[in-house]
């Protein structure tokens, strides 16, 4: 049993300095995670990526519900899936009417055409992946794995206890899916 493994169980049977001890080992990889995550979002996001993470492991660890996690790989999927959830919220919070989603911000030297980038609408994925979710729990796994915290298919195989030729698969499956989903087919 890995230390991380250790102290989630701590954690599980109410060590209150079991928290204290899990940070410092998890932090630098939770970091990482979440600034590829963030590296995908508009440049004037006001979320930053040690406050996701922040964000992310207080509902992880400080929530008043009892978690089990079963291994370090459950406890990553655990954050991928708060990350995302973290994600959709502001996302929708901006787009809210009250906070002025209905307006669309210009800057004036940025009249000029604007590029294509890659950017996506957060809350037609969220959707798209609740149906993916919906029909197929496994694929909606892996793509949180994949695009909410930056695992590469190896680690999202190891942290879902499948072999990397299936995760593979579920991958390029999921990702079709999500494809027509958000494109309207």
């Amino acid at each position: 049993m890995s230390g991380v493994t250790q102290i989630l169980a701590s954690i599980e049977r109410g060590d209150p300095h079991a928290a204290e001890q899990l940070l410092p080992l998890v932090y630098d990889e939770l970091r990482k995670l979440a600034a590829v995550r963030m590296a995908a979002e508009a440049p004037d996001h006001t979320l930053q990526a040690t406050a996701l993470v922040h964000e992310a492991y207080v509902r992880l660890v400080d929530g008043a519900e009892t978690r089990h996690w079963d291994s370090r790989g459950h406890f990553f999927a655990a954050a991928a899936e708060a990350m995302r959830r973290i994600l959709v919220e502001n996302a929708r919070r901006k787009a809210s009417r009250k906070a002025g989603g209905d307006l669309q911000r210009i800057d004036l030297p940025a009249l000029a055409p604007a590029m294509d980038d890659n950017r996506v609408d957060l809350i037609a994925l969220d959707e798209a992946l609740t149906g993916l979710e919906a029909e197929h729990p496994e694929k909606a796994q892996i793509i949180k794995l994949r695009f909410f915290t930056g695992l590469s298919v190896e680690e999202t195989a190891a942290a879902l206890g499948m072999s990397r030729a299936t995760t593979q698969r579920n991958w390029a499956y999921a990702r079709a899916w999500l494809f027509g989903r958000l494109k309207g087919d």
